[in-house]
């Protein structure tokens, strides 16, 4: 990745795309698996690796478990179930609610649980065998529950399934329009200062020539003028005087 390019997660509109498909996917999936496993097996609650999710329909465990909070709870040994656990339980109208432990007791040499809602002001008028226990209370997601009991629905799956794609080619879309336009803005800025690197290595190249050209043709003079013939220097020597001999013009007369 070049330095200064934005990275993909940095886009709001991948962003958004990222975090519905994260949220979205997950739970439309294991609605589907607890759809499929209610329909294969309809004596048993559905689980999940272990884990059974349930839909809270009522505030009887308010203020620590709210109406439409999903709640998820773990396959546990009916003997290592103490008071004050929160547990859920088929009541007698073989519907599972999820209340807290608060005594156990022994009749006809079984034990049984004695339970409440943290809400209610009485205590469950069922006593809770071994065997309707469906799970031990582990924590809850809110207002998830809401929403897992609109995706079980076929209509709702079909428009979760439509909008997970929708919102997907959209972002996708909008984060492509994007990328070319940032893409188109670095091309012509990169075009722009390669003609100004090119107008200035231009302007230098023709100031250097006529720095050049004048350097040339200050040589050239100086030539010429070494070159040009100087004239000849009249000679001062003095001229040599021509000797000359002196003879008689008379000669002697010799004396006979």
């Amino acid at each position: 990745m070049e330095k200064g390019e934005k990275k993909w997660y940095t886009s709001p509109s991948n962003l958004v795309t990222v975090v519905a498909c994260i949220i979205l996917i997950p739970l439309l999936l294991v609605n589907l698996w607890i759809i499929v496993q209610s329909k294969t097996n309809k004596d048993e609650v559905p689980s999940v690796f272990g884990i059974k999710p349930f839909i809270v329909l009522s505030g009887s465990m308010e203020s620590e478990i709210h109406k439409g909070d999903l709640i998820l709870t773990k396959l546990v040994d009916p003997i290592d179930v103490a008071i004050n656990d929160v547990i859920a339980f088929r009541d007698a109208e073989n519907t599972v609610t999820t209340h807290r432990v608060i005594d156990i007791v022994e009749k006809e040499g079984e034990s049984y649980f004695i339970t409440k809602g943290d809400n209610n002001t009485t205590q469950d008028r069922n006593l809770v065998g071994f065997n309707d226990i469906e799970g031990l209370y582990i924590g809850r997601i809110p207002g998830i529950g809401s929403i897992m009991s609109s995706l079980s629905q076929p209509t709702t799956i079909l428009i979760m399934v439509f909008g997970i794609t929708t919102v997907f080619v959209i972002g996708f879309t909008i984060s492509n329009k994007k990328q070319r336009e940032l893409e188109r803005q670095e091309f012509l800025e990169f075009k722009k200062m390669k003609e100004e690197m090119a107008n200035a290595t231009s302007s230098k190249t023709k100031k250097t020539k006529s720095i050049k050209a004048v350097e040339d043709d200050e040589e050239l003079l100086e030539e010429d003028e070494e070159e040009e013939p100087q004239p000849k220097k009249k000679s001062t020597s003095t001229p040599k005087k021509k000797s000359t001999k002196t003879t008689s013009s008379k000669k002697t007369k010799s004396t006979k």
